[in-house]
């Protein structure tokens, strides 16, 4: 493996595409392999043992094809997966519920803490471990908000109906007094705008995917992996089922063009 290696990135479908721009944003020199599960999407409702052998399975796959670092921008594989992936590869792997509770723990004065998140996200309890596992006194207030993604993937992301949506989600977060919420989804943060508005602007948003993406820069500078200066990266996607319906959405998660999107078999 060199350096010139990409980082390797999976979610269970369209959302991780937030990380791979922010990762594309923070290591422009790095090359960057994404790979969507769109065959067996969503994750959020499957066991936490089917889960895992899915984010096995798809990681394995990600280092047979030259991924130097494995990025898990998956809430729900971070949350019942990571153990198994940390142990299995020989890779670092990176999820996503340390780096955000590391965040929100640092950007917290009250340590009132809030998490919005699918409802498997939610029901781990990882995001609350990982904060109260730094800090005993915080309190946290999670939130399932299982609509938003649809709402996402319909591109309703501004207008009365995204608005009375979130609303109607934060009520809880809001009587809790949080000063902190984290985007336990990587598809909330196209729904930011909104959710800043509804929380108000005392209200610090924790993007996970933004935290995950620092831990990536400062793994590749500690392990001497990061790309030469001579390096041209190239950004390349995979799906496992339906490359162009993907396609059409993508658009939505990203602030450039789509790099080449292209049907893969993890068989």
């Amino acid at each position: 493996m060199t350096t010139d290696a990409p980082i390797g990135i999976f979610d269970s479908g369209i959302g991780g595409l937030t990380v791979f721009r922010t990762i594309r944003r923070l290591l422009p020199q790095e090359s960057i392999l994404y790979v969507g599960d769109t065959a067996r999407v969503p994750y959020g409702n499957k066991t936490a043992e089917t889960v895992t052998g899915y984010s096995l399975q798809i990681a394995q796959w990600l280092v047979n094809h030259g991924a130097k670092i494995v990025v898990v921008a998956c809430n729900t594989s971070s949350a019942v997966a990571l153990p198994a992936l940390q142990q299995s590869l020989k890779v670092p792997v990176i999820g996503m519920i340390g780096p955000g509770a590391r965040a929100a723990v640092r950007s917290s004065h009250t340590q009132r803490i809030g998490v919005i998140g699918t409802a498997r996200t939610i029901a781990s309890a990882a995001y609350d471990n990982a904060i109260q596992g730094l800090a005993a006194k915080a309190v946290v207030a999670s939130q399932a908000c299982p609509l938003l993604v649809s709402l996402v993937e319909e591109g309703w992301l501004s207008g009365p109906i995204a608005e009375s949506v979130v609303r109607r989600y934060l009520e809880p977060l809001q009587k809790s007094n949080v000063d902190t919420v984290i985007l336990g989804c990587t598809h909330y943060p196209l729904l930011a705008p909104v959710i800043q508005d509804c929380l108000g602007s005392s209200v610090t948003l924790i993007d996970s995917g933004e935290a995950a993406a620092e831990v990536v820069a400062e793994t590749l500078v500690s392990q001497n992996l990061l790309a030469s200066p001579a390096h041209k990266p190239q950004w390349q996607c995979g799906v496992t089922d339906m490359p162009a319906p993907f396609a059409e959405i993508a658009h939505r998660f990203l602030d450039s063009p789509l790099p080449q999107i292209r049907h893969v078999h993890l068989e």
